[in-house]
């Protein structure tokens, strides 16, 4: 190979993930970022002396991330800092709060107190789901760019384990013989922005992995995951030039050709990352008129994620509250309605609450904390005005706290804050409606079905991020960097090491 040219088009998990993998296997690397800082929305919010993530809250599954920077030729642990939590995290119901522990024992014994005389088959859970991850976990590391290799033996040695036509919350009731308890174990598929009535029950694995592999916490924020791997791409003599963005791809028939910039200027490549929103990259990156199969109108007939009304508050105050917390609306279903189906806002909110500080006092001054709150909406198919009624949406969202969590007096002791809303994320994000979820993760827009890894409608470009094959979530994100950096080096005949064998987790025994 003599030095290929790879151009990236974006600096978030995705796009730098790639970077770090291809400068190490001898590709000259160039990332484009429209952004002032890497990250995209795993970039960090500085307001004064706080520090925040901008999206992602949980790492799951850190040997994913373990395994990127091993592809890279680089150790993580010399990189970044990193604690498991305990609990994984604090479930607010109107009648009850229960504390999930990663500790199996003491997570039954919750479960016994919080639920009695309610069954609850943990042995099964923990046992029938390891089986199901590791069946189906193998599915999402490969590549779907034809139908040969989406008839493989990995896909014939899950499709007895995928329960089709069941949702998750379906799925959970042959464990849990009560709906609360549950969603105890399914409210996990908010974090792919899907209604556990909706969500394929094939998405189980994602409560199993918590529990099996443990929830960690990268010190200083989630953001220095980006930071890192910014520092290995230019280590290996890659460019990260950030505050450029990229107007147009330069298509010439099928073939991507490079990238023209905001500026003007035309940067030529042998291959072209995209790390964009996908559904944005399709209809602002290409002209009109390449696309079939992604066209603009029919992208605009695709199902997509919810979005999310987002707080960052820096408070000069400590409170007594776990890491991660989420509270569930009295009328949670109806509130699930509303975000998924109506596309209106409820008044009785769903809501998520980092209090990272409890963790990690770096992120803000001394006896200071960091509030990050992120309540699930509806994306801008709903029309809903948010330039005019987010302050009116603030105040709800504000009383729901205080009625709802020890943070009862949380609005007085407000230093600093900022609001995203699904306006914010599609006007200065460049997501795509503000699903900040991506595609919907539905069975017709999964596998075989998603936009591929090695883009079937361009020549000379890969997709990477959470609107390709695997999807989204930071781990699957990741995977999909490393599927699209593997393809692009067997093109070339570059030589590389597939992915290590996963982890063995432990069987129930609780």
């Amino acid at each position: 190979m003599d030095n290929k040219h790879v151009v990236i088009v974006g600096a978030g998990p995705g796009g730098l993930t790639s970077a770090m993998i291809l400068a190490h296997r001898g590709f000259k690397v160039t990332v484009f970022e429209k952004a002032e800082q890497v990250g995209g929305r795993n970039a960090a919010i500085k307001l004064g002396d706080y520090t925040f993530d901008t999206g992602p809250t949980f790492l799951v599954m850190p040997f994913i991330l373990e395994e990127m920077f091993q592809a890279s030729g680089r150790n993580i642990h010399d990189y970044l800092k990193f604690k498991t939590l305990d609990p994984l995290y604090q479930l607010k119901f109107v009648d009850k709060d229960v504390c999930i522990s990663g500790d199996r024992r003491k997570l039954k014994e919750e479960i016994e107190n919080k639920f009695p005389g309610g069954r609850a088959d943990l042995n099964a859970f923990f046992d029938k789901e390891l089986v199901r991850f590791d069946r189906l976990y193998p599915c999402l590391r490969k590549d779907y760019s034809s139908l040969k290799s989406f008839l493989s033996m990995q896909i014939l040695r899950a499709v007895p384990h995928i329960p089709f036509g069941r949702s998750i919350i379906q799925e959970l009731g042959r464990y849990f013989d009560q709906e609360t308890l549950s969603l105890c174990f399914c409210f996990q598929s908010k974090y792919i922005g899907m209604s556990m009535w909706e969500c394929p029950a094939f998405f189980t694995i994602i409560p199993y992995v918590e529990h099996a592999y443990g929830i960690d916490h990268a010190t200083g924020g989630l953001h220095q995951i980006s930071l890192a791997m910014a520092k290995v791409v230019q280590e290996e003599g890659g460019e990260v030039r950030t505050a450029t963005p990229v107007k147009r791809l330069i298509v010439e028939g099928r073939a991507v050709k490079g990238v023209q910039l905001e500026d003007g200027e035309k940067v030529y490549a042998d291959d072209v990352v995209l790390n964009a929103d996908f559904s944005y990259a399709m209809t602002n990156l290409v002209e009109p008129g390449v696309l079939r199969k992604y066209s603009g109108e029919r992208l605009e007939r695709k199902g997509y994620s919810c979005s999310a009304f987002m707080l960052y508050m820096g408070v000069d105050k400590k409170y007594d509250l776990s890491h991660h917390n989420i509270v569930f609306a009295e009328e949670y279903r109806a509130n699930v309605e509303d975000v998924f189906k109506k596309k209106v806002l409820s008044d009785d909110m769903s809501f998520y609450i980092q209090n990272a500080c409890v963790t990690d006092p770096s992120l803000a001054p001394e006896g200071k904390s960091t509030v990050y709150v992120l309540v699930p909406v509806p994306n801008n198919r709903s029309r809903i005005d948010w330039d005019n009624c987010k302050e009116e949406y603030r105040e709800k969202v504000l009383a729901q706290i205080a009625a709802r969590t020890p943070l009862t007096d949380l609005k007085e002791h407000i230093e600093v804050e900022k609001i995203i809303t699904p306006t914010d994320w599609e006007r200065d994000y460049n997501v795509y409606i503000g699903a900040i979820f991506n595609l919907a993760h539905s069975w017709p827009q999964m596998l075989y079905w998603r936009p591929r890894n090695k883009f079937e409608e361009l020549d000379n470009c890969y997709l990477v991020g959470g609107g390709t094959h695997p999807g989204s979530g930071l781990p699957t994100i990741y995977e999909s960097a490393r599927i699209s950096s593997d393809m692009l080096c067997r093109h070339y005949n570059v030589s590389f090491e597939p992915p290590p064998s996963l982890p063995g987790a432990k069987s129930a025994g609780v």
